[in-house]
């Protein structure tokens, strides 16, 4: 039973790597066996993460991309592609915050290019050579905002509802040539994105009050869900998104 979420052999691309959600996922998935490349806008091969991946005797290569321009994504893309990794993790992001009627287009345009567009533009660049192979787990960061509108964040709202049909698409595609497409829908997770909400204690407090599990999820707490769905522990699982919420939207 073990052997299914064994990733030993397996190379896993996981954007955003270099801190937050993502390192707590690229760990996990080194720790389970695979060699990572930790693709961020700001990144190199001696930040703490690569450290701590070659501790547990994993390979670890660092890409440094701006999500925001496109040509460079294609060309990441391209690039990957020809490494034909197993694992792709699109975890890289952005939020602008604004009320919607003055909400700067500007802001609208970007979040929507680095969580959106650029997922899709590498999701297809990577799958095509899983597809040729057969077998392939891409994985995305949804959001509770998923599900729900947020406040003052239109364009993460849009983006993040956009990531959940992305999934379905690629899945009603994919998942009869071997390639399961599903994502993970963290909760309120205490990293820089959140910051200023954790520094409210009027949001944090009612933040809190409204988790059934009490507290502000971590980044280790995306590990075993980010392994199950890059194991054959999950070949049946297509299409789905996985809360990982702390209860939030079963309240």
């Amino acid at each position: 039973m073990n052997d299914l979420f064994d990733l030993s052999g397996a190379t896993a691309v996981v954007t955003g790597a270099r801190r937050g959600l993502g390192r707590g996922m690229a760990v996990a998935l080194a720790t389970a066996g695979a060699d990572i490349i930790g693709v961020s806008a700001q990144v190199s091969d001696a930040d703490e993460i690569g450290a701590e991946i070659r501790a547990l005797g994993r390979d670890y290569e660092a890409r440094k991309v701006d999500f925001a321009d496109r040509a460079a994504v294609v060309a990441l893309g391209d690039e990957l592609a020809d490494r034909a990794p197993g694992i792709l993790v699109n975890n890289a992001g952005t939020i602008m915050r604004a009320p919607a009627a003055e909400h700067p287009i500007e802001y609208w345009d970007t979040v929507i290019q680095v969580n959106l567009s650029s997922q899709f533009i590498l999701t297809q660049a990577l799958a095509r050579p899983m597809l040729e192979r057969g077998y392939g787990k891409i994985i995305f960061t949804a959001s509770l905002l998923s599900f729900q509108g947020g406040i003052n964040v239109p364009g993460y709202a849009a983006a993040k509802s956009g990531v959940a049909g992305l999934v379905h698409a690629l899945s009603n595609e994919w998942a009869s040539r071997g390639v399961n497409v599903n994502a993970i829908a963290p909760g309120y997770m205490a990293t820089d994105n959140t910051q200023a909400l954790q520094d409210d204690p009027d949001r944090n407090a009612a933040i809190l009050a409204r988790i059934p599990a009490g507290r502000w999820g971590t980044r280790d707490d995306m590990g075993g869900a980010a392994v199950f769905l890059a194991s054959a522990a999950s070949d049946y699982v297509s299409g789905a998104i996985l809360p990982v919420d702390g209860g939030w939207l079963g309240r």
